[in-house]
């Protein structure tokens, strides 16, 4: 074993993390659900929503059988929501084409909805105690500063060395630890900000630090200006706090969940009625809230609500596969956009007085 991997091994045995909600009862699917959970999100807002995901969903044969929309309810507030979408479909495949039983190679594993290299190493490594090296965030950084590699680690080059120190660093015997420690090495001490250098373990030979240039490590992703878009969300309210929701398509922001109907910046509330054959003449009040702005992965989405309240709710809208009358107090089993939540609590801030 070389001497990164046994002064990692060392360090986890003293000083790792075991009471992880997915480290307990360990198996295939909870390695997974989790993994999937923790792109680009922090263990500490994790940990809640993996915890109610897993007593809705203990197994993967109740998530295949679970409705999308109860799937995205369970997700609502966790973002990126084509983790759900695809964590729901590869359940399914899992069911239906192999008895409930994961793929015991990485190839097997990858072939699955949202599964990439270093998820699918994680997987079989924690599970199944494969030799499969990872490359999460945590590690890159890690990486990166120990063997001071330069440049972006998104891009191909650093990424290709990072993964061949991966490969390098990754033992044949305890593979499970190993693993878990490394990731744990990235979030507890070579975090991102004020790395705990004094207390690593693998310090003594990092370049990083030897060169007092962790800040130097890893590379910069380069900025690039997001464009900003707008769009109208019209709340159409009723008399008994119901709001009528549409649910979006699958694919597209957004996808698959239930938000207020989003139209253009220029939409107007007439416009919107006659679509939905609302009577203009059933508006008891309708008044603009404040614009604000909700970010996504590749651009700014500037929105300004419209608050349209109604004497009564029209006959013409019904409760169907896209659109439905929406209480909050009946603790509907759906998935909301961000901003849905945010706006069904404004509404009676908004309401007629």
């Amino acid at each position: 074993m070389d001497w990164f991997a046994t002064r990692l091994l060392s360090w986890y045995d003293q000083h790792g993390r075991r009471d992880l909600p997915w480290q307990i009862d360990i198996n295939p699917y909870r390695v997974w659900v989790s993994e999937i959970m923790l792109q680009q999100t922090q263990v500490t807002t994790v940990i809640p929503y993996y915890e109610k995901f897993i007593t809705r969903f203990p197994t993967v044969e109740t998530l295949a059988a679970a409705s999308r929309n109860e799937v995205l309810h369970h997700w609502t507030g966790l973002g990126y929501y084509a983790r759900a979408r695809n964590l729901h479909k590869t359940a399914q495949a899992v069911v239906d084409d192999n008895n409930g039983v994961f793929p015991n190679t990485l190839d097997g594993l990858q072939a699955l909805p949202g599964i990439g290299r270093s998820t699918a190493a994680a997987i079989l490594s924690i599970s199944q105690g494969g030799r499969a090296p990872i490359l999460d965030g945590n590690v890159k950084r890690s990486l990166a500063r120990f063997h001071a590699v330069p440049g972006y680690p998104g891009d191909a080059e650093p990424q290709r060395l990072l993964w061949k120190h991966a490969e390098s660093h990754t033992p044949t015997v305890r593979v499970a630890d190993y693993t878990q420690a490394i990731m744990d090495l990235g979030a507890t001490l070579c975090t991102r900000t004020q790395p705990r250098c004094d207390t690593c373990p693998v310090a003594a030979r990092c370049l990083a630090q030897l060169s007092q240039e962790t800040d130097r490590y890893p590379g910069r992703k380069p900025k690039k200006v997001k464009p900003v878009r707008a769009a109208r969300l019209f709340l159409f309210t009723t008399p008994n706090d119901g709001c009528l929701l549409e649910q979006r398509p699958s694919e597209g922001i957004w996808g698959g969940l239930w938000t207020p109907p989003a139209r253009a910046a220029d939409a107007e509330v007439e416009s919107v009625c006659r679509e939905f054959a609302i009577d203009y003449n059933d508006i008891e009040a309708s008044r603009s809230g404040g614009v604000f702005r909700h970010t996504f992965t590749h651009f700014h989405l500037d929105i300004e609500p419209v608050y349209v309240h109604l004497t009564h709710a029209p006959i013409t809208v019904q409760d169907n596969d896209r659109l439905r009358w929406y209480r909050a107090d009946t603790q509907d089993v759906i998935g909301l956009s961000a901003p849905a939540v945010k706006l069904l609590a404004s509404i009676q801030e908004f309401a007629p007085k």
